[in-house]
């Protein structure tokens, strides 16, 4: 199971916010290349970003933090938030990004996810945003209703290479995974699952991999890495679980 360490871009800075309101974010690091090297070092092997203002404004509107990020970190990189047209998704492929994130423009547009998912096999990711069982969109500022599995479904008519799972009203909060919705989203769906989304122990990281039978395949952890609840290398532990012990040749007798 792989665990994604998310820098969360606003006005330039690493933030983390609650529940998804922009009003109150927390600026954790204001060198958003240095927080990726940091957690490249420490063994992150894929990192997950998020251009807040542009989900909003529906733009791309901290390109310059993750082009720094991209420059700085060989580890690769997934990236969402003001990603809705082709031109945008082309861009950010060519860029470096390793895959792209399409939540509020494929709920908008079905055809531009499924034309980005025959152009970029295996490098369109879906998000499901969730309050309440209903997708958000637009930067979790409106809440559509559109029902969490009818978008899975699209997700996976559609090609993705996975589907992104958070519940907005964990995140930021440390309340812990919502491992039995993530869980049954993921045995609903042929598609790789990752939880997103409350994230703040280890204890939150067994209980995940404990269902990873069910198709999930990865966790976005955010605050609790920031705020120092949870050390990376701990975390990565155990999500890779006991790696098997090599026994070598004893040679003749």
């Amino acid at each position: 199971m792989i665990l994604y360490p998310a820098i969360d871009l606003k006005d330039g800075a690493c933030v983390r916010l609650r529940q998804g309101d922009l009003d109150r974010a927390t600026v954790f690091n204001r060198d958003p290349a240095a927080q990726a090297r940091a957690f490249a070092a420490a063994g992150a092997e894929w990192l997950h970003l998020v251009d807040l203002d542009g989900a909003v404004a529906g733009r791309a509107v901290n390109a310059p933090a993750v082009e720094a990020i991209l420059a700085a970190v060989a580890v690769p990189c997934q990236l969402g938030g003001g990603i809705r047209d082709p031109a945008a998704i082309d861009r950010w492929l060519e860029h470096g990004v390793a895959r792209v994130i399409l939540g509020t423009a494929a709920v908008r547009d079905p055809e531009l996810l499924r034309q980005a998912c025959r152009r970029h096999p295996g490098r369109i990711v879906g998000a499901i945003d969730a309050r309440d069982g209903r997708v958000a969109v637009e930067g979790w500022a409106r809440t559509t209703e559109l029902p969490v599995g009818e978008l899975a479904l699209r997700f996976v008519d559609a090609g993705v290479a996975a589907i992104v799972y958070t519940d907005i009203a964990r995140d930021g909060m440390l309340a812990g995974l919502a491992v039995e919705a993530t869980a049954a989203l993921a045995a609903s769906v042929p598609v790789p699952v990752i939880a997103s989304g409350g994230a703040a122990s280890l204890d939150d990281l067994r209980r995940l991999k404990a269902v990873a039978g069910s198709g999930v395949a990865g966790v976005i952890v955010g605050r609790a890495l920031y705020d120092g609840r949870l050390d990376l290398g701990a975390a990565l532990a155990v999500l890779r679980g006991p790696r098997p012990v090599a026994v070598g040749n004893p040679g003749p007798c």
